[in-house]
């Protein structure tokens, strides 16, 4: 018996009905979805957290290849900005005391980063450096080791005895028993590089990366390992910084093979 119209309308409004319910259950679906994303994307990143404008206290020596080093730490992690400041070590930790606003210090001696443990987070060592001897150009007193220095018409000048170098020069000077006068005592090792190069001295004890750096302005005699004094930079974070998280970040960088290779290629030694 062929199907009464009234039938034929029935299963047709049940046919469209089932379609519609399950267009608006695909769409259900479909909603909760992006819901989902949009809650995912919403969370801040590792990398995201870690971004800000960073300060680092750095000794003197530190200068030129820092410079090197922040533009690579920069590169690595957009968004993050590193200033450096750049003074003796000893002035670094007046700084510090003071309360002077940065994130994290690097100093050419640990002596100097001991006595801030009150401030600072763990240090750790990022490099080590050995002294020279800075002479003018042509090096016209013919100075080839550390006793031409006690030389009476040497012009000498070295760092002031609270400046990490300064306190290295004194204490290779005592223990080869050379008795030296200086012309001058400068607050950091580039003020002692800057008299030699400027002639307003025939030498001065500086880093052996300074001396590097000073190209042909100067002549570099090397002092033998065994009369020589070992300089190591610790670095730590302060923890008077506002930026904790990024200035951790940094520190352990320095340690990184990337930062290693820089120091290094700097002339650094290995820490």
């Amino acid at each position: 018996m062929p199907p009464t119209p009234i039938r034929r309308r029935t299963a047709a409004a049940a046919a469209l009905s089932a379609a519609l319910l399950a267009a608006l259950t695909g769409c259900g679906s479909g909603d909760d979805k992006p819901a989902a994303s949009d809650s995912g994307s919403a969370a801040p990143s590792a990398s995201a957290a870690s971004r800000a404008d960073l300060t680092v206290l750095a000794a003197s020596s530190l200068t030129d290849v820092f410079k090197a080093a922040g533009e690579a730490y920069q590169k690595s992690h957009p968004g993050t900005k590193v200033t450096f400041s750049f003074a003796g070590s000893q002035e670094l930790a007046a700084q510090v005391k003071q309360g002077a606003p940065a994130d994290a210090l690097v100093t050419a001696d640990t002596r100097t980063m001991d006595g801030l443990k009150a401030e600072t987070g763990d240090a750790k060592i990022i490099a080590k450096n050995r002294l020279v001897i800075a002479a003018g150009k042509g090096n016209p007193f013919k100075i080839d080791e550390l006793r031409d220095l006690a030389g009476p018409k040497v012009k000498v000048v070295l760092a002031a005895p609270e400046v990490p170098v300064g306190r290295y020069s004194k204490q290779i000077l005592h223990a080869q028993r050379i008795e030296v006068k200086p012309v001058s005592q400068e607050p950091n090792v580039r003020a002692v590089l800057s008299k030699v190069e400027l002639g307003e001295a025939d030498a001065g004890l500086v880093y052996r990366t300074d001396s590097a750096k000073a190209g042909d302005k100067v002549v570099t005699v090397e002092i033998p390992d065994e009369q020589n004094a070992v300089a190591s930079y610790p670095a730590a974070t302060l923890k008077q910084s506002k930026n904790a998280d990024a200035a951790a970040a940094f520190v352990a960088w320095l340690s990184t093979p990337e930062a290693q290779k820089i120091l290094q290629d700097a002339g650094f030694q290995q820490p």
